[in-house]
């Protein structure tokens, strides 16, 4: 399981920008993202609680993660569960330095790091059948 969570969150690093997919009562929302890190045995991302998207989280925890690197997209559907330690913060923050730039800190209540949950990753190109793989 740890090889396959780590092929994704590398095809994830490898696109640099992912889209994370949330509901809004009933409108879907989309963004981008950039944060991919294996923390403990799970895939974490990053965001801040100030935004609308840890509300949205918040209110349904059911997200879909959407990247493209050029030939092959990959689809994620997972539960996303906040981890609110300062372990898992402080190890988001040291792989990705420029957020402590921008003012997040392990030690704030702004930063918020989650891991993926029941995920289960779909691998697409337009020359092969799918692959889906369960972390």
């Amino acid at each position: 399981m740890v090889f396959i969570m780590k092929e994704v969150c590398e095809f994830l690093k490898k696109t640099q920008t992912y889209y994370l997919a949330t509901v809004e009562g009933d409108q879907p929302r989309v963004r981008p993202f950039g944060t991919a890190e294996i923390f403990e045995g799970k895939l974490y991302l990053q965001t801040s609680r100030t935004k609308p998207v840890s509300k949205q989280i918040a209110a349904n925890a059911k997200v879909e993660i959407s990247a493209f690197d050029g030939a092959t997209w990959i689809r994620i559907a997972a539960t996303a569960v906040d981890d609110p330690r300062r372990e898992a913060k402080a190890h988001l923050l040291e792989t990705y330095p420029s957020l402590r730039d921008i003012g997040y800190s392990e030690d704030d209540e702004n930063t918020q790091v989650l891991y993926l949950k029941d995920a289960t990753a779909t691998f697409y190109s337009f020359s092969g059948a799918p692959r889906t793989v369960i972390f």
